[in-house]
């Protein structure tokens, strides 16, 4: 599919939800709700899109769209804003209306300079069969593109690795499209695979030598990108392991110090107790044997009181 056409079509679907909107009465917040949700999902694609493929892509390959460029990315990063902070509002804040009615304003502004002055360069100085071979990799990416606005994430990979590549580029601008277009899906689809632990056939750049290369290029760059950071996550729950493992041995050795302090406490609690308990007990019969015989003197003593009285 032509690439500038999947766009508008995409400008065309928005605008129907935007007008789906505008009829809406205030009254008919669930409504509300499920069209703005809408309206999030559909512009979160065709932004991802445009990011990742078509604005590297065309600034590397057509001359004086640098500016539109930079400008649709900052139009980009405050559209995205809004659906960040629509996305989590309730339709009934008095504040929901009239910020999607600012939305709606900024993505219609947007939409007209981007089809009234960036796709006219665009179209004048790429040929049907490389607009075509970027829309087929846009319509890809569309497939697997986020469905929900990330406004704090960098708005150019893997657009930023696309266009590092395209500086080499010298062939003819086909091959550029070409390449550059088949590059960046590949290695988007090759990241996923690599990070998923999916195994699927790869699949070959395909035109000519030039493209061929150039995709090549752009695929390479992204797996040795990975490499690095599998390597740096190993490296990580590895040592993670080895922490894990001298936190168990460190604890094991102090239950056990504490286990044989509480043995040995334990211990001496029971040896001290049958002292106690052993000197208590003579304490006792020693009192018990005094009694006893004071008890007898005082017993005789009577008697013998008695014994003189009676006579």
């Amino acid at each position: 599919m032509d690439a500038i056409t999947l766009l508008k079509n995409d400008h065309h679907a928005i605008e129907k939800l935007f007008k789906r909107f505008e009829k809406t009465s205030d009254a008919a917040l669930v409504e509300r709700r499920k069209i703005v949700d809408q309206i999030i999902a559909e512009l979160s694609k065709h932004a991802a899109i445009e990011e990742q493929l078509f604005y590297p892509v065309t600034r590397a390959t057509v001359d004086d769209v640098d500016d539109d460029v930079l400008e649709a990315l900052e139009e980009h990063h405050v559209v995205k804003w809004l659906l960040s902070e629509l996305e989590g509002m309730d339709p009934a804040d008095e504040r929901f209306k009239a910020k999607v009615t600012v939305l709606i304003e900024s993505v219609r502004h947007h939409v007209r300079e981007e089809e009234d002055d960036y796709f006219p360069k665009v179209r004048s100085e790429l040929g049907r069969n490389d607009l075509s071979d970027l829309g087929d990799a846009m319509a890809d990416a569309k497939a697997s593109a986020p469905t929900h606005p990330h406004p704090r994430s960098p708005d150019t990979p893997p657009g930023n690795i696309v266009a590092g590549a395209a500086a080499g580029v010298v062939d003819r601008v086909t091959d550029t499209v070409s390449g550059l277009a088949q590059g960046g899906v590949s290695l988007a689809q090759d990241l996923i695979d690599r990070f998923t632990g999916r195994a699927r056939p790869r699949t070959s750049p395909t035109g000519s030598p030039a493209a061929r290369a150039t995709a090549t290029r752009v695929r390479k760059a992204a797996s040795d990108a990975t490499d690095k950071a599998a390597h740096t996550g190993k490296a990580t729950v590895t040592s993670a392991r080895s922490g894990a493992k001298t936190t168990a041995a460190t604890a094991k050795g102090a239950s056990t110090a504490t286990g044989r302090s509480a043995s040995a406490g334990a211990k001496r609690t029971a040896s001290t107790a049958s002292t106690s308990a052993k000197h208590t007990t003579k304490t006792a019969k020693a009192g018990a044997k005094r009694t006893a015989t004071t008890a007898a003197n005082a017993a005789r003593k009577t008697a013998a009181t008695a014994k003189r009285a009676a006579s």
